[in-house]
């Protein structure tokens, strides 16, 4: 398979696709990244690509301006998969997510770790205050449409499995490690998530 075969396959690219890549954010990304309370960050290093969710009150993630946007690192489970990456390949790609909209927003750029005070406190909620800011630096954006949401139906209630359909995430990992986990209730998991969060 080669990209002459591939085009063969699918054709030429639309001509709005072709024609949205922006190499710095516009009002309408802008919008849409202080409207969002999600984003997946994808970094990568010599073996591997590494995506993680992060989520806040929508507006968590900082636009700085046209170039320009910081991300808090909230508690987590001390992997820093994600950080670890960065200071080998400072590469970021980040997909923004607004609950019950359709579209997304994608972001690539050049990616730097800030233990600057000032910086951490300008993403203090509540009582955190971030321990690392990412700050990056915009290379790519362009709008993404909603039609693989809707296929997933993934903000339609009517998709959604009636009761969970995997086991809670301690039940699976004592099962895959045979490290036991004495919280497996999926209620209580929940309390300690709430716990944890900030």
């Amino acid at each position: 398979m080669d990209e002459k075969r591939l085009r063969e396959i699918y054709g030429p690219a639309k001509e709005k696709a072709a024609a949205k890549i922006l190499d710095k954010l516009d009002k309408h990304c802008i919008n849409f990244i202080e409207n969002s309370s999600f984003v997946i960050v994808g970094t990568l290093n010599e073996q591997n690509i590494d995506l993680s969710p992060k989520g806040d009150p929508h507006g968590f993630v900082k636009v700085i301006n046209e170039r320009f946007l910081e991300i808090p690192d909230r508690p987590g489970n001390n992997r820093i998969d994600g950080l670890l990456n960065i200071l080998k390949n400072n590469f970021i790609s980040l997909l923004f997510l607004i609950p019950s909209v359709n579209e997304t927003l994608r972001v690539q750029g050049e990616a730097v770790i800030s233990e600057d005070m000032n910086t951490r406190e300008r993403h203090r909620l509540k009582t955190n205050v971030p321990k690392t800011v990412l700050q990056v630096k915009v290379t790519q954006a362009h709008l993404h449409c909603g039609k693989s949401m809707l296929r997933g139906g993934l903000w339609d209630p009517r998709k959604w499995p009636g009761t969970r359909p995997i086991p809670t995430l301690f039940e699976m990992i004592e099962d895959q490690t045979g490290i036991d986990c004495e919280i497996k209730d999926e209620k209580k998991i929940l309390a300690q998530y709430k716990k944890e969060l900030y």
